[in-house]
């Protein structure tokens, strides 16, 4: 595929990946954004529900996931390349996953800023931001 075309491709790509972001609060549960953007030191821990907080941290997951594998997929055009990174998120989530749960069982007794971070690679598409150069450099490095 010519080289303009992927880069028109890939623009409405980010802009969803930024509407995901902007519509988030409104589209996913998620008790903890009011939490994280207020006093959160001195704020009580929010009341939340396990299931329904996983379920749309998963959702939210994996809308993330497909527009970041598109997005990979029009830059490298390698099929092994997804399937690399496929695997890398899905083991990624469950990492991230069983961390964010023992945060939030133990209720950030152990600091907010982990927590805060965990939580921020689970619903952000941060994983594209750090694959991105990753890969392009093991493509220059095997030319």
């Amino acid at each position: 595929m010519l080289k303009r075309y992927r880069i028109l491709m890939i623009v409405p790509l980010v802009l969803l990946l930024m509407l995901v972001r902007y519509f988030g609060p409104k589209l996913f549960y998620d008790p903890f954004i009011n939490y994280f953007e207020s006093d959160y030191l001195t704020a009580v821990f929010p009341d939340f529900e396990m299931l329904k907080l996983y379920f749309y941290l998963l959702i939210r997951y994996l809308v993330n996931m497909i527009i970041s594998l598109n997005i990979l997929f029009l830059i490298f055009e390698k099929d092994s390349v997804i399937k690399f990174v496929f695997k890398f998120y899905g083991i990624a989530f469950l990492i991230l996953g069983f961390v964010y749960f023992i945060q939030l069982k133990m209720e950030f007794s152990n600091g907010y800023l982990f927590a805060f971070y965990v939580r921020r690679m689970l619903i952000h598409p941060m994983f594209l931001l750090i694959l991105m150069p990753a890969l392009y450099y093991q493509k220059l490095s095997q030319k």
